[in-house]
């Protein structure tokens, strides 16, 4: 064997060790991707700890969603994605007595398609698409500024590469799968993981 074939086969090999904890499924693209529970389990804190505030400013403890499924998505008003607030509303409507929320963070991160004030971005999500789950504060969800609550759900994870990229978390905190933008909220899979989720005790 050749060495530099065979420097290439130990790179390779070195590389499987050191990403273990992150496992892609591919079809069509990077559509789901799911964190090593177990590593989530060996820090102390869970998602539910932070702290963050409404979209109108007032302070809230995430720990008011512990015992919970939560679907955490950056959304945004201008997006070709932006239609999913529909999709996200029949959803949450559907789950939310199952013990299920949808946490949304606006983020004006890419292509500045969340220009809007508060009160702007609270007027189009409920006159045009009637949103009833929680929504909090503009934040960064990428980059050197990202908030701590995406410092949180990126650590096993890809930050978001778009707008509507969803996390989702488990009853204990633990942030377990990222999906794509474009996995709509009905998709089967993405409701598959939220039931499996919502089962567990």
């Amino acid at each position: 064997m050749k060495p530099g074939i065979l420097i290439l086969i130990v790179v390779l090999l070195v590389a499987g060790v050191f990403s273990w904890k992150t496992v892609t499924k591919f079809k069509g693209g990077v559509r789901m991707a799911y964190a090593d529970p177990e590593a989530s389990a060996d820090s102390s804190a869970s998602f539910y700890d932070l702290k963050t505030t409404t979209l109108e400013g007032e302070p809230v403890a995430l720990s008011e969603y512990k015992g919970k499924v939560a679907l955490v998505v950056n959304v945004a008003s201008k997006c070709g994605f932006t239609p999913q607030y529909q999709g996200l509303e029949t959803l949450y409507k559907q789950k939310k007595d199952e013990g299920f929320v949808i946490l949304g963070f606006p983020s004006n991160d890419f292509l500045h398609q969340e220009p809007g004030t508060p009160e702007e971005i609270r007027q189009f999500c409920t006159s045009k698409y009637h949103v009833t789950f929680p929504l909090f504060s503009k934040r960064h969800v990428k980059g050197s500024d990202k908030d701590p609550i995406y410092t949180y759900l990126t650590r096993q994870l890809e930050e978001p590469s778009w707008n509507f990229t969803k996390y989702l978390v488990d009853k204990e905190g633990r942030v377990l799968y990222r999906f794509a933008p474009k996995v709509t909220p009905d998709d089967k899979e993405l409701r598959a993981k939220i039931d499996e989720l919502l089962a567990a005790k």
